[in-house]
């Protein structure tokens, strides 16, 4: 873990995890085995992280996300929790915790997002799935899809090392 990381007592990181700099990891926050965050990663409160996955540089998780084993998450990526963000009411008061409803997010075994996409609250990424860079996921994605695109459709099949094995035309 570098020093310029900074890590909640109430988070639960196993053995071998990396943690590179400027991380912040919140409490309630478990990470499993052989994980590495890179540079600069946010981790809510609360998400959950199985073993050997790998999130890049400059990721945000927020609350509610449940990240299970051998995920990739590429950089500047971020897993949102809010379907209705907004900082005020329509009175101009600013908007507090109790008014907000978690979305959740769950990111199954294998999945990779491609660096800068955006992961919207209660959706599914399936097992093995293959999120093209850039894409806005808004919908659940089915076990070993490739989908990418604002807002991210399928395009095909990928198998377990992400070969793409067939392309929707």
């Amino acid at each position: 873990m570098h020093d310029t990381a900074e890590v909640s007592s109430e988070a639960e990181i196993s053995k071998g995890a990396k943690i590179w700099h400027y991380c912040q990891i919140r409490a309630g926050v478990k990470i499993g085995e052989n994980c590495i965050l890179g540079k600069n990663v946010y981790i809510d409160f609360g998400v959950k992280i199985g073993d050997n996955c790998k999130i890049q540089n400059n990721c945000s998780i927020y609350h509610g996300a449940v990240i299970e084993d051998g995920v990739f998450i590429g950089p500047h990526v971020v897993l949102t929790n809010d379907n209705n963000p907004r900082a005020i009411n329509p009175d101009g008061s600013l908007k507090s915790a109790d008014q907000w409803k978690v979305g959740k997010i769950i990111v199954k075994s294998g999945a990779s997002i491609g660096a800068n996409s955006v992961v919207l609250p209660n959706v599914t990424i399936g097992r093995f799935a293959l999120i093209g860079a850039g894409s806005v996921v808004t919908k659940n994605v089915q076990d070993y899809s490739l989908v990418y695109g604002n807002p991210a459709q399928k395009y095909g099949k990928v198998d377990k090392l992400g070969n793409i094995s067939r392309i929707n035309k």
